[in-house]
C-alpha cells in the first residue's frame, strides 16, 4: 500500500476494491504496515530477540506498530498466543488515551469481531479467546511487583519518571511461556536505560522517521512543524528518531544527571518555586518556566518538580506556580522580573496574597548565570528527585550560544533561579524540616 501511495496510484487501487476486501485490507497489517513497523526476525546479536526497541519520531507510526504487535500476540497470528500481556505507559492517562483508546490504539486496530472487551475500571482488555492485557503506570513501579506475563509493550520509555525501577520490576514479571518478549516504542532520548537496551545483543532495533508516515499526517503539520525543525538537533530527535547525544560544549551531561538521580528526596529544610515568565502567552511563545527545588541540612539541593508549560496566560501560569507552592509546602516563590516587573508580583498577590514572593533580576547572560549552578551539579550538590525529561533535554543541549534550536531555555532558567536562591544566595535562618 505504501508503494502504491509513493507511485501515486493509491486512490486508483482503493477505488477498485469491494467492501469485503476493503474491510479485510483495513486490518491486514502485514500488507498495510511499513516494513519498519513489522516485528523483526532476529536481534542485533543474530539470535531471537527478547526486546524490540522502536525508536521513532513524532507521528512516525510507533503506536500503531505497538498496537498491532499486541493484537498479533493476543490472537496468535505470528506464532503461539500470548495469554497475559502487560501494557506500561508513562501514566494511566497515557495508557488509556494512547495505547488503548487512541486513534492508533489497540481497540482501533481490531476488526469488530476480534475486538477485546475493554474494562476501564480494571485497566484490563480481554479477547474472545481468553487472552488478557493489563495496564500499568510507570509512575508506580511497585504495581508491577507480583503479576506475571509472557509479553509486554512499553510506550514512551524514555519519558518515564522512574524508568529503571519500572523496567526492572517488569523484567521480574516476564516469566510465562517459552520465550517472554517485550516491545519498547519511544521517541529517543539518550537515557542510561535506552543506551543499555541499544547495547544488549538480545535487542532488535528499529528506527523510523516522521516523514515515513507522511500519508497519515496533516499537511499543515508537515509544512509547519517538519519544515521548521528539519535538520535541527531537536528535529533529529523528535522527527527523525535519532538518538542525539550530549553537546560537547554543554554545561550538563546525561551521565552526570543520571549519577545524581534519586527516587525521592531526603527531609528538606527549605523549598522554593522558581518562575521564569514568558513575554507573551501566545501558543508559539516561550514557555513559562516553573521549577521547584529544596535544600537539605547537608546543603544539597534536590530538584522536585518541573511544571513548565507553553501558551499559558499570566493568570494560568500564576495559578500553576501557586498550586505547586501549596502542594510542596514551599517557603517562597522566586520570580524573574525582567520581562514583567511589578506585573508579576501583582498577578501572584492577586491570586493568593499569602504567598511570599521574592523578585530576582537578570544582570548577566544566561550562560554566566548557569555556570555556577552547573558547577554545583559537578560537585554532587544538586540532585534530581525523579526524572524531568524536558528539563534535562534543555540542560544537556545548552551551550555558549544557547539551545541548538534557537529557542529560549525557559525550564533551565527557572532551575537556575531556584538553585541560586537555595545554594548561592544569602543564607536563611530558622529552617523547618519537611519530609517529602
Amino acid at each position: 500500500m505504501n508503494a502504491c501511495w509513493q507511485d501515486g496510484r493509491l486512490a486508483e487501487v482503493i477505488a477498485a476494491l469491494d467492501a469485503g476486501t476493503m474491510e479485510w485490507l483495513a486490518h491486514h497489517w502485514p500488507l498495510l504496515g511499513r516494513a519498519s513497523q513489522q516485528a523483526p526476525a532476529t536481534a542485533q546479536g543474530g539470535g531471537d530477540w527478547l526486546t524490540w526497541l522502536v525508536l521513532g519520531g513524532r507521528g512516525a507510526g510507533k503506536t500503531r506498530a505497538g498496537a498491532e504487535w499486541v493484537r498479533a500476540l493476543a490472537l496468535g497470528h505470528d506464532g503461539p498466543k500470548a495469554g497475559r500481556i502487560a501494557l506500561i505507559a508513562e501514566s494511566l492517562g497515557d495508557f488509556r488515551e494512547v495505547m488503548v483508546e487512541g486513534v492508533s490504539g489497540i481497540l482501533a486496530v481490531h476488526p469488530r469481531a476480534e475486538r477485546p472487551t475493554w474494562e476501564p475500571t480494571r485497566r484490563r482488555l480481554e479477547w474472545p479467546n481468553g487472552a488478557v492485557a493489563q495496564g500499568f503506570s510507570a509512575d508506580d513501579p511497585e504495581s508491577l511487583r507480583g503479576p506475571q506475563f509472557d509479553a509486554a509493550w512499553c510506550d514512551e520509555l524514555a519519558k518515564w519518571r522512574y524508568a529503571q525501577a519500572a523496567f526492572d520490576m517488569l523484567q521480574f514479571g516476564l516469566r510465562l511461556g517459552r520465550r517472554p518478549r517485550q516491545m519498547v516504542t519511544t521517541t529517543p532520548r539518550p537515557t542510561s536505560l535506552v543506551r543499555a537496551l541499544l547495547a544488549d545483543p538480545r535487542t532488535a532495533v528499529t528506527r523510523m522517521g516522521t516523514a515515513e508516515n507522511a500519508v497519515h499526517l496533516a499537511p499543515t503539520f508537515l509544512e509547519g512543524v517538519v519544515g521548521r525543525y528539519a535538520g535541527t538537533r531537536l528535529g533529529r530527535q523528535e522527527l527523525e528518531g535519532e538518538l542525539v547525544e550530549d553537546r560537547p560544549d554543554a554545561l550538563w551531561t546525561r551521565e552526570g544527571l543520571e549519577s545524581g538521580r534519586l527516587a525521592a528526596p531526603p527531609p528538606l529544610i527549605r523549598i522554593v518555586i522558581a518562575v521564569d515568565p514568558p513575554a507573551s502567552s501566545r501558543k508559539q511563545a516561550d514557555a513559562c518556566g516553573i521549577v521547584a527545588a529544596g535544600i537539605d541540612r547537608e546543603g544539597v539541593v534536590h530538584v522536585l518538580a518541573d511544571e513548565s508549560a507553553q501558551g499559558l496566560t499570566p493568570s494560568r501560569w500564576g495559578a500553576r506556580a501557586i498550586a505547586l507552592f501549596h502542594r510542596l509546602e514551599a517557603d517562597r516563590v522566586v520570580v524573574e522580573v525582567n520581562q514583567g516587573g511589578e506585573m508579576v508580583r501583582t498577578i501572584l498577590n492577586g491570586l493568593d496574597p499569602g504567598v511570599p514572593v521574592a523578585e530576582v533580576r537578570a544582570t548577566r547572560g544566561k550562560w554566566l548565570r548557569a555556570e555556577p549552578v552547573a558547577a554545583l551539579y559537578e560537585q554532587g550538590r544538586v540532585r534530581h528527585a525523579g526524572a524531568f525529561p524536558q528539563l534535562e533535554d534543555e540542560l544537556c543541549d545548552f551551550g555558549p550560544e544557547g539551545l541548538s534550536n534557537g529557542r529560549s531555555p525557559d525550564r533551565l532558567d527557572a532551575l537556575v533561579w531556584a538553585v541560586t536562591a537555595l545554594a548561592l544566595g544569602p543564607k536563611e535562618t530558622a529552617p523547618r524540616v519537611r519530609r517529602m
